[in-house]
């Protein structure tokens, strides 16, 4: 996880200074696209070739939530997946969405 970390925050300070190689950010099955961090809810992003598919994460923020009959606050985020279904079948991509949400709720499940 430490490596993985250390890669994307040396490509996202590369790809700000605009210092990325084209081989470096060209190809790919599939992106994501944050407006969560301009406070931006839920949106839909529109899916670039080659790709087949485009994540688009919303911002993280508290909401109120009833839970066995108890009010509650958690965090939540808006995300969605965009499929190009000539490539990927949207069942799939609701699988997909399935085993993200299962990593999101319990980041340790990464480790495994």
């Amino acid at each position: 996880m430490r490596e993985i970390s250390d890669e994307v925050k040396d490509l996202a300070g590369r790809s700000k200074s605009k210092k990325l190689a084209p081989h470096e950010y060209q190809g790919g099955a599939t992106a994501v696209s944050n407006l969560g961090m301009f406070g931006i809810k839920h949106f839909s992003a529109v899916i670039n070739p080659p790709h087949g598919t485009i994540l688009a994460v919303g911002v993280g923020d508290e909401r109120v939530y009833a839970d066995k009959g108890q009010v509650k606050v958690g965090t939540f985020m808006t995300v969605t997946l965009s499929c190009d279904h000539r490539a990927v079948d949207g069942a799939l991509g609701a699988e997909v969405l399935g085993v993200f949400k299962g990593l999101i709720e319990n980041p340790v499940m990464m480790l495994a």
